[in-house]
């Protein structure tokens, strides 16, 4: 029998099936949605009208259906597993159940890496589900760690299959639990333009639940329009990640624009590399625009708002401008004829002498309190060449003339806009007005603001220019490529901004709580590795220790499968940091790890006090609950590798620089620290890019990997959120 195409997907508004929604989008399966509030249970129709109904009977078609192998078993006994599971699923969301089932499948995820055979299935999906719809209640318990066999193997599925399942979380999850995407009411839209009666029924809600004003199901389209000046940073990052979260909810779709306005500043390079942090934020576009593609429609309207009265050529100098508009002054120019503004006009586009001298102004208010309608500057002369078409034009519109149009021109709907431009939405509105253009809602929310931390790209670039970092990808930068490059997870920073929703709050966040995230997300499944610090490194002889070294083949992680294996030498003499011999008293008992325990005999010291050499027997018999000391260790063998272990600092002093400071003035002198250490011979085979434990450590990202002996592997340091630095 030939398969129908899928028709539609439909539920009750109050109870999205999750299963099935992250089973099809990991699957790649495109699966229309539609809630229904006469449905009582899920319903897959067919293009040739059949249906089937109910959770789990979907839920394995879809592992059926799916490209995915062993989605739904290899066998008809781990199918059957599958279903056992299936069945066992709905006890995770009975209240008084929720425990029970959540220490049955602790107890059962001790020595597995999924829940059936050795492959990731529906099951797996199933169990994921039930536990992220429950909302804050295994929220809790993920933080508390109560289950760390089960919290493992939750978080190695989020991060296997991170931009599905944050996409599921983000639409269908909310704070207190299952979410459903509404379209706005008419009555709601106070919640979103500030109306003091609503605000309390706004604040009771999750900030990532407040609606769109005026927004229709299917209907709805955004723009992420950054200016191709600079990478991507974490504050652009949040505006990316809103405009498709609301994309997602109202099932609308996104349009990447670059704002290329200014030639001076912006470069193919810049654009080329949007792009690339785009994609890596999981970004789904529909197209990519450029302010750049309406030139010539921009260039005709003005001229069109020339003829109509309502713009005017001045060739007043910057600064006296800028003082007059603070003052309410009408300029000189304010009163010429239009055919006057109209030579002019022309003298500009031509980049003549008279041109470069003057600038296009809006005739809009000059008296009003709201000083972004005091005549704004709606084009200016720039001879440089553009970065896309070259030198044809010699003139350039701002910001605030091109965006109102092509907002306009492109059909958006809602233009997400951080609060720092409030004072401007007026003027947005009111140049839309004059231009005969349709009016585009906008919906504000809160500018990112991180401690010890600068966004402004101007003062980034003078880092750049400076030769105070290594580039725009730099891991002290607040950039995509800079954070990633240090060791975050991109699911850490989408989970980071979401949890902050679109509130309008503006408040200063703390990094310690992006890199806690992060390591939730990296602890479950990334290798462990040991390391020895070069500077003053000692040897442990052991006495009654192996004569011929031998190999032992253990997990690079306990508890996870999926790191794979290492090969551990066993040797008579071993490496110890010198930090830990300093603590070692004659006579104690300490733990090698992944070996046993030890008993120290002898320390040997030279005349200044200094130790040199320690002496001791192996004691494997000996328990290691009973030491106080676990030592990290390395056998002495040429295989070692050559480690450069990198920390950063914060690039400013200052967790907030006052308006009007100078960031020159909270310069941090010291960023960087490297670090010479040595680690086990298995870090010839790590990647660029490879997240590792260092045991007893902490956590590090291969940023370049073995090539010669000559050379070190570099290995940056990732904060945990709570760990002090060592260059403190």
């Amino acid at each position: 029998m030939k398969e129908a195409g899928l028709k539609l997907l439909s539920f009750p508004p109050d109870s999205p099936p999750l299963s099935i929604i992250s089973a099809a989008k990991i699957a790649g399966i495109d699966l229309p949605i539609q809630t229904s509030s006469s449905a009582s249970s899920p319903t897959l129709s067919f293009s040739n009208g059949l249906k089937l109904h109910g959770n789990y009977v979907i839920l394995r078609y879809i592992g059926r259906l799916a490209p995915i192998p062993n989605f739904y078993g290899d066998n008809a006994f781990h199918a059957a597993q599958i279903d056992e599971w299936l069945e066992y699923t709905p006890t995770i969301s009975c209240g008084s159940e929720f425990d029970n089932a959540c220490g049955y499948m602790e107890v059962y995820l001790e020595k597995r890496t999924f829940f059936v055979s050795h492959y990731f299935s529906i099951a797996d999906i199933a169990i994921w589900s039930g536990l992220a719809g429950t909302g804050q209640r295994w929220e809790s318990i993920r933080k508390s760690n109560k289950y760390p066999n089960l919290v493992r193997w939750y978080n190695s599925i989020s991060a296997e299959y991170s931009n599905p399942l944050m996409e599921v979380i983000a639409l269908y999850v909310g704070k207190k639990g299952l979410g459903k995407p509404v379209a706005a009411k008419s009555k709601e839209v106070k919640n979103v333009t500030g109306d003091s009666s609503d605000k309390a029924k706004a604040g009771s809600r999750s900030s990532s639940e407040i609606d769109l004003p005026d927004a229709e199901m299917g209907k709805v389209r955004l723009r992420f329009a950054p200016e191709p000046s600079g990478f991507l940073h974490i504050g652009h990052a949040k505006a990316a990640l809103l405009n498709q979260y609301f994309a997602q909810r109202y099932h609308g779709e996104v349009i990447l624009r670059f704002d290329d306005t200014n030639p001076t500043k912006e470069s193919n390079e810049f654009v080329e590399n949007l792009i690339k942090d785009v994609e890596t934020l999981g970004i789904k576009y529909q197209k990519i625009t450029y302010t750049s593609d309406y030139f010539s429609k921009l260039m005709a309207l003005a001229e069109k708002l020339i003829k109509e009265g309502k713009a005017y050529v001045d060739d007043t100098p910057r600064e006296q401008m800028q003082k007059e508009r603070m003052d309410g002054i009408e300029s000189k120019c304010r009163s010429n004829s239009i055919e006057e503004n109209l030579k002019l006009w022309k003298e500009m586009i031509a980049g003549s002498e008279r041109g470069l001298q003057c600038c296009l102004r809006g005739k809009l208010d000059m008296q009003d309190p709201n000083k972004s309608l005091r005549d704004p500057v709606y084009y200016r002369c720039n001879p440089v060449p553009h970065h896309r078409i070259g030198s044809k034009y010699k003139i350039y519109p701002t910001y605030d003339f091109a965006c109102p149009f092509v907002d306009a021109e492109e059909g958006i709907t809602h233009a997400l806009r951080s609060s720092e431009y409030h004072d401007r939405n007026a003027q947005y509105h009111r140049i839309q007005e004059d231009m005969g253009m349709r009016k585009v809602h906008i919906y504000e929310f809160s500018r990112l603001n991180m401690v010890y931390t600068l966004l402004s790209k101007r003062k980034l670039l003078w880092f750049v220019q400076n030769g105070k970092v290594d580039g725009w990808d730099d891991p002290r930068f607040p950039t995509v490529q800079g954070i990633v490059r240090r060791g975050l997870k991109i699911e850490a920073l989408i989970q980071f901004i979401l949890e902050q929703g679109a509130s309008k709050n503006l408040n200063l966040m703390e990094w310690d709580k992006l890199w806690t995230l992060n390591k939730k997300i990296i602890d479950p499944v990334c290798p462990r590795h040991t390391a020895v610090i070069e500077e003053r490194r000692l040897l442990l002889t052991l006495t009654n220790g192996p004569d011929k070294p031998f190999v032992r083949i253990i997990p690079r992680h306990k508890k996870y499968d999926g790191a794979g294996e290492k090969a551990t030498t066993y040797t008579k003499r071993i490496w110890l940091d010198y930090a830990d011999a300093e603590c070692i008293s004659v006579d104690e008992e300490v733990t090698l790890m992944d070996w046993g325990n030890a008993i120290l005999k002898e320390i040997i010291k030279d005349q200044d006090g200094n130790i040199t050499q320690l002496v001791g027997v192996l004691h494997l018999e000996g328990s290691v609950k009973t030491t106080k000391l676990k030592l990290t260790w390395l056998a002495e063998t040429n295989e070692l590798v050559n480690l450069s272990l990198v920390e950063f600092d914060y690039l400013i002093t200052k967790k907030k620089l006052e308006e009007g400071e100078d960031f020159l003035d909270a310069l941090n002198p010291c960023t960087k620290k490297e670090i010479a250490a040595i680690g086990d011979s298995n870090m010839h085979n790590l990647k660029q890019g490879e997240i590792l434990q260092l045991e007893r450590k902490g956590y590090y990202r291969c940023d370049v990997p073995f090539t010669r002996s000559s050379k070190p592997v570099v290995l940056f340091a990732i904060p945990d959120g709570r760990q002090q630095s060592v260059m403190k």
